[in-house]
């Protein structure tokens, strides 16, 4: 089958009111993980890296990774660049071969945003590759992007509903309470900017920050009009905890599946049940 783009995916679980999961991997032990759960769960995955990621493992050799552990999905994947934060790493993206980029203009003023993104989006259109964008400010800590709390803001709808129809995106990351990063205090979702936004743009909605956002809200805000949920942290520290946990069990010895095989188990069960949640009732 080979990656699809990111836009297929969304478009179909739009249309179904599920979210697509995606999950940032960073090795070949992580991307197995994330597809292993796909399979189980029978639904498409998106498997994401963001600068960091890129910066640690390279952007042409998590394409190639990201190729190489496609070949035992059973399910559509998608390959998006998350939080692309330059022109140039798009570019490169695009080159790797990833099937979609987000381009990560949000700290800029509402029309520098417009500006940029309509440059990636005119780069990816004749390479066939989705674009994701994002209006509004996340706070938290995402790879090498921190945001705080005080530099935080809402997207507001009307502005969403201009900015999609002049860049011409296929994904809009909406600000609407999340944050990145595991949470000091439970968010609360203005669900209600939510339904304003969705009911004034026609593309798919993401909501970044998933990671430990209560369950509850989650779920209404896909009823409500999302359709991706990225998960980097709990997905990472569910794989960090189960590696140093194995090392401490009586008898342990040192070997590559005894070392690495608990991690990416862990990592596939903490994507499957993220999946089957997002699923909202759909896939097995």
């Amino acid at each position: 089958m080979g990656l699809v783009t990111m836009k297929s995916i969304l478009t179909e679980a739009k249309k179904r009111r599920y979210a697509a999961g995606a999950f940032t991997f960073g090795s070949l032990d992580s991307a197995y993980a994330i597809i292993d759960a796909a399979n189980s769960a029978n639904m498409p995955v998106i498997l994401q890296a963001g600068p960091l990621e890129c910066d640690y493992a390279g952007i042409f050799e998590l394409a190639e990774i990201a190729r190489f552990a496609q070949r035992r999905a059973k399910t559509p994947v998608a390959l998006n660049l998350d939080h692309g934060d330059t022109i140039e790493l798009a570019k490169q993206a695009i080159e790797a071969g990833f099937t979609s980029v987000m381009i990560d203009a949000s700290k800029f003023e509402y029309e520098e945003n417009v500006k940029i993104t309509k440059e990636v989006v005119k780069m990816a259109a004749p390479a066939g590759v989705s674009v994701e964008a994002e209006l509004g400010r996340i706070g938290g800590a995402e790879g090498l992007i921190d945001v705080s709390d005080a530099e935080s803001t809402q997207t507001d709808p009307d502005e969403a509903a201009e900015f999609a129809a002049k860049t011409k995106i296929d994904a809009l990351a909406v600000a609407i309470g999340t944050g990145h990063g595991f949470y000091k205090k439970a968010p609360v979702l203005n669900i209600g900017r939510l339904k304003q936004i969705a009911a004034k743009t026609e593309v798919p909605l993401v909501l970044h920050g998933g990671s430990g956002t209560p369950e509850d809200q989650v779920l209404e805000s896909i009823n409500c009009g999302i359709a991706k949920v990225n998960i980097c942290t709990e997905f990472l520290a569910a794989m960090g905890k189960a590696f140093a946990e194995c090392q401490t069990a009586e008898n342990f010895r040192y070997s590559y599946p005894a070392l690495f095989e608990p991690a990416k188990n862990a990592g596939s069960g903490l994507a499957y049940e993220k999946i089957m949640f997002f699923a909202n009732g759909f896939g097995k």
